[in-house]
Order: structure tokens, then sequence, then C-alpha cells
């Protein structure tokens, strides 16, 4: 083997790596790894990749339903049955680290990595959407992470060709130096279309498509698992560059390649790079390779070993294809004008053996690298924080009820969290490829038509990190029930979620028993909404040396099905005179609102109130009246409470409300409390009788709340406001921050 530095525990520590896991390292090989080794020992066993401190509890989340075509765990994205030969792959992942450091780069990534994902597995991309949380707007610092992401979201998005159809947006102080950038992506395939990332069959060639390799993203995975501090920037070369237009030659040379049937298996370049696609694909094939590190066309001379080996430049892909059909491959990739080179062979040691200049570099075992393999695992220490109990003392009653409830709704009207994105949305282009069914329409969930089909598939991003901080479990429970109203609101069936688990340092009790409760939460609400977890990522060591953690942001990405699209819902009253109905029961609670938080400045209280039994039945009577079209709009009470969910079916026609409060429940609450499980409807008065007859039939509660007028907002016969003033100061918030 080539000289190389034989490594100490010294070296491994600055990799990432525990003194125990070098020990590990050196009883796998035995003997002492060169650098080159131990770097890949230390990308393969970060958290990033291994998810080494987490899967423990991961495998607990449900993961199986009679549409699981793939499973968590088992290809880049889920794969799920949506009837008729056809599949949607879809996933969410982090790009955050990076994003905190270059957003415009970090960002543009995460969408580029995210939709190889899909595509890699012969899914052909037909939406995005993002979900993102930044710190207190008013720093000049959180003005530039909003520019530069949004930027980076919307230049890759729109030039790559697919449409960003939702996502969500969130302020917090906790996010001051550790901003969230979430990427989901939704693919569809025909049956036998798609390629599973695995490696097998003696002497096949071993391919690297696309970009040239750079040192771009070195260290990235391991990266990505350590505090942000002030050296960080530093760590700049960690942030990888994104081309989209080379991806979207990228997307079509793969779909059609993958047609011609000569493919064994396919995995895009993210985390780690070629180390990752090399050893994942033969350990999941029980196959070995020997790869020429360098054949491996790179953009700068002289790069090391390792340094190709774990660069994550982007638009790249590792395909193992069939002896004797590389010609067709060849010309394909040659015809769309991207690198196919050939460097390395499918071996049967199991073993991968890397070779620079006909000289060994590495050899290490392929399965001992893998999650599910030799990978580390770790059941790490966790105990309830002191807060949470503090928390549970929360008493509405300590609460004085503000003598003016106007300046209360326009106060929430006019606050970042609540106020329209259109700042951000407006820079997206949500009707590329022209299958956005909610592109201009108010609706609570995406909603993008699949072609040459009457189905549709829609998708939303969840999670009220407020919530999940003040009761873990609790919290995201609500992410999952709240995705699941979206979706239902809006005319679907939901089916099934990704998950994007941003926490703080797993090594901090208190952090981890966060993630544990929050893995609880989502497992038992996913049991009950029957939406199993297809996958997703991890993401921990959200949190600054000196600042403390994010909350808790376990982000829930959902897929629902419309088996036809004539069964789409908006979330917009339509005629004045019509009557609004709550369905759900309305609570006297407070707790965890925005208007708790932004208003009375109280953050140490419980979740809202939840009851997953009662929700789940509200969910499936308004699917009913849904499907029977009782309904002529459907909303669910969010964030700002029911107020500000009447104001949003209100504006998009111009039209307002008059309604009256519950005597029984405080104003404040009744107006601006979040309690879960409630939907606002609007029904046509002919409709009354029909609608009252369904309700009749469930046991959900429901109450008629008033009427649609023609812009006059009023509750208790007190005025309120105009639609049209109110509908400026909500468009023009983050206008008024960010600039034009």
């Amino acid at each position: 083997m080539e000289h190389q530095e034989l490594t100490t525990v010294e070296t491994a520590k600055n990799l990432g790596l525990l003194p125990e896991e070098f020990e590990r390292i050196n009883e796998i090989l035995g003997r002492v790894p060169n650098f080159t080794e131990l770097s890949i020992f230390s990308v393969m066993w970060s958290e990033h990749c291994s998810y080494k401190n987490s899967i423990t509890w991961l495998k607990t989340l449900p993961k199986d339903s009679p549409r699981m075509l793939a499973k968590a765990g088992e290809e880049n994205a889920g794969l799920v049955d949506l009837g008729d030969g056809i599949g949607c792959a879809f996933k969410i992942e982090s790009h955050n680290h990076p994003s905190a450091l270059e957003p415009y780069q970090g960002a543009a990534t995460g969408v580029g990595g995210i939709n190889r994902d899909i595509f890699t597995m012969g899914a052909r991309p037909i939406a995005q959407l993002n979900s993102l949380r930044f710190g207190d707007l008013s720093l000049d610092k959180t003005k530039w992470l909003v520019k530069g992401v949004v930027k980076g979201i919307s230049h890759y998005g729109n030039a790559f060709g697919i449409p960003t159809v939702g996502g969500e947006l969130f302020f917090d102080d906790c996010y001051n130096v550790n901003p969230l950038v979430n990427a989901m992506s939704a693919g569809i395939v025909k049956a036998g279309e798609t390629v599973s990332a695995t490696s097998y069959g003696v002497g096949n060639p071993v391919y690297i498509v696309g970009s040239a390799t750079g040192k771009d993203g070195i260290h990235g995975a391991a990266f990505a698992s350590k505090d942000i501090t002030e050296d960080s920037v530093n760590d700049l070369p960690a942030v990888q560059v994104g081309d989209p237009f080379q991806e979207k030659l990228l997307l079509e040379a793969t779909l059609e390649v993958i047609k011609t049937g000569a493919v064994v298996g396919m995995q895009d370049m993210g985390a780690a790079g070629i180390i990752c696609s090399n050893s994942e694909m033969s350990a999941k094939g029980e196959h070995g390779m020997r790869i020429d590190l360098d054949k491996v066309p790179t953009r700068q001379d002289n790069m090391k070993p390792y340094e190709i080996l774990l660069s994550e430049s982007q638009e790249r892909m590792l395909i193992v294809v069939h002896k004797g059909r590389e010609k067709e491959v060849e010309d394909i990739f040659d015809k769309w004008d991207l690198n196919c080179a050939i460097i390395g062979e499918v071996t049967d040691t199991q073993r991968l053996e890397y070779f620079m200049h006909g000289e060994k570099v590495a050899d290490v075992p392929a399965d001992d690298l893998v999650l599910g393999g030799g990978a580390p695992v770790y059941q790490r220490e966790y105990r309830e924080p002191a807060y949470f109990a503090e928390n549970q003392k929360f008493n509405i009653d300590d609460v004085a009820e503000p003598v003016n409830l106007v300046e209360v709704a326009e106060h929430l009207v006019g606050h970042p969290n609540i106020a329209s994105k259109r700042w951000v949305t407006d820079q997206y282009d949500s009707m590329v490829g022209v299958q956005t069914m909610t592109a201009n329409r108010s609706c609570d969930a995406a909603v993008v038509a699949v072609k040459d089909t009457d189905k549709a598939i829609v998708l939303t991003t969840d999670c009220n990190s407020r919530y999940v901080y003040a009761d873990p479990y609790k919290g995201t429970a609500i992410a999952v029930a709240e995705a699941a109203r979206n979706i239902t609101c809006a005319g679907g069936e939901p089916v099934a979620i990704t998950n994007c688990l941003n926490f703080g340092n797993p090594y901090i009790p208190e952090v981890y028993w966060q993630f544990v409760s929050a893995i609880k939460g989502m497992g038992d609400a996913c049991r009950k909404f029957e939406t199993p977890v297809t996958g997703g990522n991890v993401s921990f060591y959200n949190q600054s040396a000196d600042g403390g953690s994010v909350f808790p942001t376990p982000t829930i990405g959902m897929l629902g099905v419309m088996d036809n699209v004539d069964n789409i819902m908006t979330a917009d009253f339509k005629q004045p005179g019509d009557l609004i109905y709550l369905i759900g029961e309305s609570v006297n609670d407070i707790a965890s609102s925005q208007y708790l938080a932004s208003w009375h400045k109280i953050i140490k209280a419980p979740a809202p109130y939840f009851d997953i039994d009662k929700e789940y039945d509200m969910q499936q009577t308004v699917k009913e009246l849904i499907s029977h079209r009782v309904v002529e709009s459907a909303h669910d009470v969010a964030d700002g409470g029911l107020y500000i969910a009447l104001l949003e079916s209100s504006m998009p026609n111009g039209l307002g409300f008059e309604i009256a409060s519950d005597d029984s429940i405080r104003k404040d609450a009744f107006l601006f409390g979040e309690a879960q499980g409630r939907v606002v409807v609007s029904v046509a008065p002919e409709e009354q009788e029909r609608f009252i007859e369904v309700m009749a039939t469930s046991e959900v509660e429901f109450t008629l709340l008033g009427t649609v007028t023609n812009g006059a907002l009023t509750v208790d016969e007190e005025a309120f406001g105009h639609v049209t003033d109110l509908k400026m100061v909500h468009a023009n918030i983050l206008h008024g921050i960010l600039g034009e």
C-alpha cells in the first residue's frame, strides 16, 4: 500500500471520532488506519451518515402500510403506491449548517440534493416544498440569511424547472445563530421503472457521471455533526456549490438510462460523496468494489485520495452497469454532454479497495462503514429538563385578558409568523410544469396533478416548534395531526410522512430527552393517522457554542393522495351570506399560542389543547363533507387561532365575516387560542340542512359561528376593521422589513 502516515487518536478526534471509535477501527482493520482510511470512517460514522445516536429510536417508528413500495431505510427516498401502476417517491432533508455560513449555496445545494434523491430512484420530480426557520428579523444577520436562503432555493429550483408549491416560514430568537433549511421533493414513477441503490455482479463496471469532482464539501458530513462557532467560517470548503442547469441534464440522462435496463444500481452523491455511494451500494448488494481514484474527472489538479473520496461536489451519481452494455450508457451521457467515466468494477470481496496511479491507498470493509452494518449504535442518556415541569404550572387565569382585542388582532395580523409569506413565494416559480393546481388558489396544502391520470398528490410541511419545545411528545404528535388536517382540508387522503429531525447536541441529556419524546409522539400519531414514516434525516448539533440549542424542530413532510382531482377543496369564502361553521370544539386555552408568546411575552406554557382521538374523528367528518360537496370552503385553525383562520378565508375574495363568540370561553382564547382539532368551513344556505345531517351522524362537535360578509369584520357586533385594510398590512409586512 502507498506509504501514508499512520494516524493517532488525536487525528481521529480532530476528524470527529471518539477514542473508542478509533480503537474499534483498529480492530476492524487489524492495524492502524492511514489518514485516507480514517477519513473514510470519520464521515461514514458521523451522525449525518450513520445515525449512530438516533437509529435505536428511529427504528420504533411505524413504516408499514399496504401502500409502501420502498420502506424507510431501503432506498434514497420513500416510495408510495398511488394505484394504477404509479408510485410517488418523496423525502425531506436538512441543509442547516451550510446555510448558516453560506445561505445562497447552502440552500441551493439542499434543493439540488433532495431532487437527486428522487430521480436517482427513477422518479421525475414534480413538486418541491421547504420549511425555513430564522432568528429575530430585526437583526441584519437574519435579513442576510433570509435573503440568501430564499434566493438560493428560488434560483436553483426555478432553473431546474421543478415548481416550489408550498412550505413554511417561522421566526424565533432561538434560531439567531442556527437557521433551519429543510427541503422536500416529490416525484412520480411508473411501476417497473424504478432503480435501487445497490451493487452486484462481479466485473460489472462502476461509473461516475455528471459534474467533475472538486474540493468543495470535503468533510461536510462531519461538519454537519458539530456545533457552529465563530471559527466555522473557516469551514467554508465544507459548503458545496450547485449548478441547476447541470442537474437538469443529469435528471434527463438518468431517467433515460434507467429505461434501457442496463443499470444494476444507482445512487446520488450527497453527504460523504463517493465513499458513501460506494459503501452503501456495496453493503446492500453484499459485494465489494475496486476503484481507481485517478480515473475520477476532477476540477482541480493534484487532488489527494481522501479529497476525491470525500468531496461533496454536486450533480454527481454513481452507476453500476451490466457488463457488455457500457456503450448504451455512455451514448446517453454523451448526448446530454455529461462526464461518464468508468472508475472501477464490482468485486466479490465485500471490501472497498482504492487505488491511485496503481498504488493502493485504502482498503476497508464495506459493511463495517454503514448504518445497519458495523457503524456504531449508541444508547444515549436522557433526562427531563427542569423547564418542562415549570411549563405545566401555567394557568390561563394568571394572564390578564386585554381590554382591546382589536389591537391584539392587528398585532397578530402584522406578526412575521402570521403575515403573508408573499415576499418569499413570489420568488418561487410555482407554475413551471403546469401541474400545480394550487398556484392561484387558497388551499391548506399543495395539490399537484399526476399527468395522464385523474389523480393528484397533496403535500404539506408542518411543525410548530414552540409547541415541541413546550412538550416534545405532544408537540410532535400535533405536527403530524396538523399535516393530516391540512391534507384533509385540501380534499386529500393522508398516506405517509417523511421527517426532518432538527435538534441540538445529542450528548446533552436534556436535548436527547426532547428527541426521544418527539419520536414517541410522532410514532403514536402516525399509527393513529395510518401515515407510516418513509424516511427523512436527522440533523443534530443545531446550536451555537454559547447560545444554546434551537427549539426542537421535527418537521413533518406529509404526502396525501387525491384519487380524483375534482375533489380539491379551497380555503377561501365564496359568497356573502354563506354560513360559517366551526367543526371541533372551542376550548378555554391560550397555551403556547403566538398570542401568548408575542403579545404577553410568555414562553413558559404547555403545548396547546390536543385530543388525538377527537382530532382523528373530526378529520374523517371533514373528508365526508368535502367528498359529498356539502361545504364551499375548509380551512384549519392553526397559528393565530380562529380569528386568523377566518381572516385567511376572507382575504382571497375580499370578503369578511360576522361571528359571535362563545360565552363559556374567554374571548381572547376563543379568538386567538390555538387549541387543536378545529376546522372552519363555509356552507351555502341551501346546503345547511344536508350539512347538519352529515354532522348529526358523527359525534364531532360543531358550532354555527355566523355568516360571510362583503368585507366587514365583526365579532359580537364589534367592528374589527375591513378586510381591504387588513389585507394590505398582512400582504406587506415582510416587504417592509426585507425590501422589495
